[in-house]
C-alpha cells in the first residue's frame, strides 16, 4: 500500500461543482496522477444556492450535507477508477467541503461547509480530512484564504516577485516576495456575479471565453459605485463570499443607475470590477514580476486581459505555464493541506489568515475498520 498519494476535492464559491485531483508530493513538488471535473447538475446547484439564502432551513442543510457527501463519494470513485488506482491505495482525502455561511468577524465568528466527512469517509474507505478553515477562524484569523501556504511551496521564485490570483466564485490573490512573508487575500467578487447575470439574462451558467462581456460597453458610473463599497476598502486581512456578493447587492447598485444600462453593458461592468479590484490588490504589495492567473476565471480571455491592461506592466499568465492546469490548482492545494494534517504540519499562514499563530488545520476522520499508521 502507498501512503504518498492524496486526493483533494474542491467545490467553491461559483457552486458549479466538484473539482477532484489524485496527488502526491514527492519532496514536497506536486505531481498530479489524475483529475476530474464534475458539474453539479441543476437541481443540486440550485439547492446549494438556496441554503446559502437567508430563508434556509436546518433541514435543508442537513439534506445538502448528504447529498454533497454522495456527489463527492461518487466524484473519488471515478477518480480512483480513471486512475486504475484501489482505496487502500490512497493515504487521505483533503475535502474542502461547500462554503454556505462565511463570516468571520463580528462576536460570533464563523464559517460552515457542507459535504458530511464521515459519510465521505464511509462510502470510500478513505481516511478524510475536512473542516479546514474553523481552525484558524477561532485563533482569530478569516479562515481564508487558505491556498496561499499551496502556492508558496510551488509558485514562488527565488529572484521573482509573484502574485497568483485565484478567480474563482471570489476572486483572491497570493503576494510572494523572496525572502519576506507570504500575503493573501480575497479582493472581491469574480464569476459569482458574472454567473449571476448572464443566467439570468440568457439562462446560461457562465459567460463562454467572457465574450458576452467583451461585447459590452463599461459603465462608468455603475463601476464607481460598486468600487465604493466599504469592503473594498478594508485592508488586509480580509475574505468574503456570497454573504455580501450576490445578485441583490448587484440590483441595489442598479436602482440607483439612471439610465438603466444594457445588459451586455452591465457584464461588461461585472468583469471590469473583477479586473479593477484584483489589480488594485496586487499593487498594493508594489511592483511584482509576473502574475500567475488559476481557477474558472483563467479560461476567460475577456477578463485575462483586463486584468492585464488594469496592470499596465507584469505578465498575466496562467498556472498552465508553470505544471498545474488552472481549474486544478484548489483541489491540489487541499490534497497538499490534507497531507500536511496528516504530517502534523501547519497549513494556514498567519501573515495571510490574520490568525494568531501557525495551526494544524482540518479534523481527520478515520475510514470505519481501515487502520493506518
Amino acid at each position: 500500500m502507498s501512503a504518498s498519494l492524496y486526493v483533494g476535492l474542491m467545490t467553491g464559491t461559483s457552486a458549479d461543482g466538484i473539482d477532484a485531483c489524485l496527488a502526491s508530493f514527492p519532496e514536497n513538488r506536486p505531481v498530479e496522477h489524475a483529475n476530474l471535473q464534475r458539474p453539479f447538475g441543476d437541481a443540486l446547484r440550485e439547492r446549494i444556492l438556496a441554503v446559502c439564502r437567508a430563508d434556509a432551513t436546518l433541514a435543508d442543510a442537513a439534506t445538502l450535507d448528504i447529498e454533497l457527501a454522495d456527489a463527492s463519494a461518487s466524484a473519488v470513485t471515478e477518480l480512483l477508477s480513471r486512475a486504475g488506482i484501489a482505496a487502500a491505495d490512497v493515504r487521505a482525502i483533503g475535502s474542502h467541503g461547500q462554503t454556505v455561511l462565511h463570516r468571520p468577524e463580528g462576536s460570533a465568528p464563523t464559517t460552515i461547509q457542507l459535504g458530511d466527512p464521515h459519510r465521505l469517509a464511509v462510502l470510500t474507505g478513505i481516511d478524510t480530512v475536512a473542516d479546514f478553515r474553523r481552525a484558524d477562524v477561532a485563533a482569530g484569523g478569516e479562515g481564508a484564504p487558505l491556498a496561499p501556504a499551496f502556492h508558496a511551496q510551488v509558485f514562488a521564485a527565488e529572484a521573482e516577485r509573484r502574485a497568483v490570483v485565484n478567480l474563482g466564485g471570489i476572486a483572491n490573490v497570493t503576494l510572494l516576495r523572496p525572502g519576506e512573508p507570504v500575503l493573501g487575500f480575497d479582493t472581491g467578487p469574480a464569476n459569482v456575479l458574472l454567473d449571476a447575470w448572464i443566467g439570468r439574462q440568457q439562462v446560461e451558467r457562465f459567460d463562454a471565453e467572457g465574450a458576452w462581456a467583451a461585447g459590452g460597453q463599461v459603465v462608468a458610473g455603475l463601476l464607481e459605485r460598486m468600487c465604493a463599497d466599504p469592503w473594498f476598502q478594508r485592508p488586509p486581512p480580509k475574505s468574503t463570499g456570497r454573504e455580501l456578493f450576490h445578485a441583490g447587492w448587484l440590483d441595489a447598485h442598479l436602482t440607483h443607475t439612471d439610465p438603466q444600462p444594457a445588459p451586455r453593458d452591465v457584464q461588461a461592468t461585472l468583469a471590469e470590477l473583477t479586473a479593477r479590484t484584483v489589480a488594485e490588490g496586487i499593487q498594493q504589495a508594489g511592483r511584482v514580476d509576473r502574475v500567475l492567473v488559476c481557477g474558472g476565471g483563467a479560461y476567460n480571455p475577456d477578463l485575462l486581459a483586463r486584468l492585464q491592461r488594469r496592470l499596465d506592466g507584469p505578465p498575466v499568465e496562467t498556472t498552465a505555464e508553470y505544471g498545474i492546469a488552472p481549474n486544478h490548482v484548489e483541489a491540489m492545494a487541499f490534497a497538499w493541506l490534507a497531507r500536511q494534517r496528516i504530517a502534523e504540519r501547519p497549513g494556514n499562514c498567519p501573515s495571510v489568515t490574520g490568525a494568531s499563530r501557525d495551526l494544524i488545520l482540518g479534523s481527520l476522520i478515520r475510514a470505519p475498520g481501515v487502520a493506518k499508521g
